[in-house]
């Protein structure tokens, strides 16, 4: 039979006793893994031999003890065996178990990612946002509804997870929940976690995910132009409703704050900045990194108008920011009113930021990346790629133009 396993028997001389004798341990190997248990036996170092793994000698102290060895050496194979027949998967917990008679208790899945939810539960606003709790559970949502419409089961043995399991998981996200290529790499990234805490406790003794790839995709972020930008200003709106939530959409668009740290916002947050001038001092709710925006003229200006505000002034708001929802509904209103074509959401705002007020004007990479958070350079160069396109876009319009005129005169003319 090949095996995976290996058995090997050593003294701990670090243990002798008064009488002068150290315990014989068992070491057994499993590819990369391993556990250790006593052999009940002892023995004087000296009459051990490190090369044979055995004790010295044809005393009937030696024959015994040597008898004793190739006795568990023996067991261990059979459990071994054993686990093989019963199609149980061969890791240091299982023949452990197996070899000392403890009943294998086989782990499934749903309680291992429901134990990690839980855990992410209580630490949510110490080191996981709410956003990432809820991300969780819909993971575990999608990954029970997987099961059912997979297999026709509620839970599955995490030893029985493979690389096909994953794939057709994948194949589930993109079919039935119809999720785009990021939203489903992102599920499964979840679902890696969970197999990753597996491998982490020796649960399982392979990773389905070692032969599997899934890439993010690059997404086009839309963004206001300068003159798009300006109709919002400008545009006066019959209801204090539309006006309102430009306000706040404008506030984020000369911040580049998200919507959830918008609605934290507080008084406390503006403190005097380096420069001796106002600035906002907040962290990300998503990331937890720290953001520090200096305030310009027009953000000051709406900060101004609503500082009466009743909901600023009873909820120590510094805005009245209405529900993410609502925000966007009204936003596809003004989209309208001010003829902008593109689909106006609020997280658009922060793209604008990023883009048109700050990259488009001088603003070094470095220190717009420091103003939304980002931890890292390479998430804020995506943003310098998507100017290079619209350079791009611009400049071919004009070479364009430029074919179309009488270049031919100014070539002979140069003559």
């Amino acid at each position: 039979m090949n095996t995976t396993v290996s058995v090997l028997f050593y003294i701990k001389r670090s243990k002798v006793n008064l009488d002068g004798v150290c315990p014989i341990y068992t070491r057994v190997t499993i590819k990369t893994k391993r556990f250790e248990f006593s052999s009940g036996k002892f023995i004087n170092p000296d009459k051990w031999s490190i090369d044979g793994a055995k004790v010295k000698g044809t005393t009937e102290e030696a024959r015994s003890i040597n008898s004793h060895l190739d006795y568990l050496k023996s067991k261990i194979y059979d459990s071994e065996k054993n686990l093989i027949k019963n199609d149980i998967a061969i890791t240091s917990e299982t023949l452990k178990n197996k070899l000392l008679g403890i009943e294998e208790r086989q782990r499934t899945l749903i309680p291992i990612f429901q134990d990690h939810n839980n855990k992410i539960k209580e630490l949510v606003g110490k080191e996981y946002a709410p956003g990432t709790l809820e991300r969780y559970k819909t993971s575990l949502k999608h990954t029970i509804d997987f099961l059912e419409w997979k297999y026709k089961i509620s839970d599955i043995e995490i030893d029985k997870i493979n690389h096909a399991f994953i794939t057709d998981y994948e194949f589930y996200l993109r079919s039935v929940r119809n999720c785009a290529n990021n939203t489903a790499v992102k599920y499964i990234k979840n679902f890696s976690k969970i197999i990753k805490i597996c491998l982490a406790n020796n649960w399982i003794d392979r990773n389905p995910f070692s032969n599997y790839k899934a890439k993010i995709r690059e997404v086009e972020r839309v963004y206001l132009s300068e003159g798009e930008i300006q109709n919002i200003i400008n545009k006066d709106f019959k209801t204090d409703r539309l006006s309102l939530v430009r306000d706040i959409f404008l506030f984020s668009c000369f911040t580049g704050l998200a919507y959830i740290d918008v609605k934290n916002l507080t008084k406390s947050h503006i403190s005097l900045g380096i420069d001796g001038e106002k600035w906002i001092f907040t962290h990300r709710q998503k990331t937890e990194t720290a953001s520090k925006i200096p305030i310009l003229p027009i953000t000051q200006m709406i900060i101004d108008k609503y500082e009466d505000h009743p909901e600023c002034c009873n909820q120590n708001k510094l805005l009245p920011i209405l529900s993410n929802q609502k925000m966007n509904a009204y936003l596809k209103e003004i989209a309208g009113v001010c003829e902008i074509e593109k689909e106006l959401t609020f997280h658009i705002a922060r793209h604008t930021f990023a883009t048109t007020v700050t990259l488009t004007n001088g603003v070094p990479i470095e220190s717009v990346s420091k103003m939304l958070g980002h931890k890292n350079l390479r998430t804020t160069q995506h943003y310098a790629k998507v100017l290079d396109k619209k350079v791009s876009e611009d400049m071919m319009i004009l070479r364009n133009k430029m074919l179309n005129s009488n270049n031919d005169k100014i070539i002979k003319n140069a003559n």
